[in-house]
């Protein structure tokens, strides 16, 4: 049990059937959701149609964060430490009115802290999905349409910097634009660079993604070996002061998203192809 569940309010969105083959899948997880407890209240918001990830999220964390000025999100497949809910409610008090704070994330891939690294969280230019949460002021300030993708798109320095938090980004923006993906968290993590923000990430992971078992959206296969959860929290965490990412993390979170050699390779092949249409906006809804 999640150490504060007591005093939280769940709200679970569950979207609609994709297809009439999966109405039955959806109505006995609707039925296993009336059964939760343990918390102070839980909310089902029943969806008639299928949303699709990227719309069901970004309504949802819209809607939250329009209520109550800030939401904890996590999708259905991460499992979450016993003090998931003290470290996130702590970081997002302690950073409320740090304006180039815009996420404070749950999960953090299996790298290890320098020695000398006497705090439990630090600053990343990366934004991790896997359990997460934010304020509405910030929430309201991504374009999820993307509107000035044409001016980034042609300009090199602006793609590096936006690569800082790993080579991988531009190219997964370049897929949602041309609409090869629906990435919600591409989206959110542009919007963390586009206005010089950061992400805070605790050193010891807490949440744990169990969704690589070819059923997710977009985690098909294990392609990583995630950190183990602790069993048990702490009452008190040391929190760095909002500035610069620390040079040691930025490193080792660029050395974990760097791309493999084939798929530096089939990159360059697409890059150098005969283009056509390079990228069109995807209508989503606006906050």
């Amino acid at each position: 049990m999640n150490e504060m569940a007591l005093h939280s309010d769940l709200f679970v969105f569950a979207d609609g059937a994709k297809s009439e083959r999966d109405h039955a899948g959806v109505a006995a997880v609707r039925e296993f959701i009336r059964t939760i407890d343990g918390f102070r209240s839980v909310t089902l918001i029943e969806r008639d149609c299928n949303l699709g990830l990227s719309r069901s999220v970004i309504e949802g964390v819209t809607r939250l964060c329009d209520e109550y000025g800030r939401a904890i999100a996590v999708e259905d497949d991460v499992i979450t430490s016993p003090d998931f809910l003290p470290f996130m409610n702590d970081a997002l008090e302690r950073y409320e009115n740090e304006p180039n704070a815009f996420s404070i994330c749950a999960f953090t891939p299996p790298i290890v802290a320098s020695g000398s690294y006497k705090y439990d969280a630090f600053w990343s230019y990366r934004f991790a999905c896997w359990g997460w949460g934010t304020w509405r002021d910030r929430w309201e300030r991504a374009d999820w349409l993307v509107r000035d993708y044409p001016e980034f798109a042609a300009d090199r320095r602006k793609q590096m910097r936006f690569n800082r938090g790993g080579e991988d980004l531009s190219w997964f923006l370049s897929l949602h634009m041309e609409g090869r993906i629906d990435s919600w968290d591409t989206i959110w993590a542009y919007t963390h660079h586009k206005h010089d923000a950061m992400a805070l990430l605790p050193v010891i992971s807490k949440a744990y993604n169990i969704g690589f078992d070819g059923s997710g959206t977009h985690c098909r296969r294990a392609s990583f070996k995630q950190h183990s959860l602790t069993t048990v929290g702490d009452a008190k965490y040391r929190l760095p002061e909002a500035g610069d990412a620390h040079p040691h993390f930025v490193s080792e979170i660029q050395r974990f998203h760097r791309p493999s050699l084939a798929a530096r390779i089939a990159r360059l092949v697409r890059r150098i192809a005969p283009r056509k249409k390079r990228f069109h906006v995807v209508a989503v809804p606006k906050n």
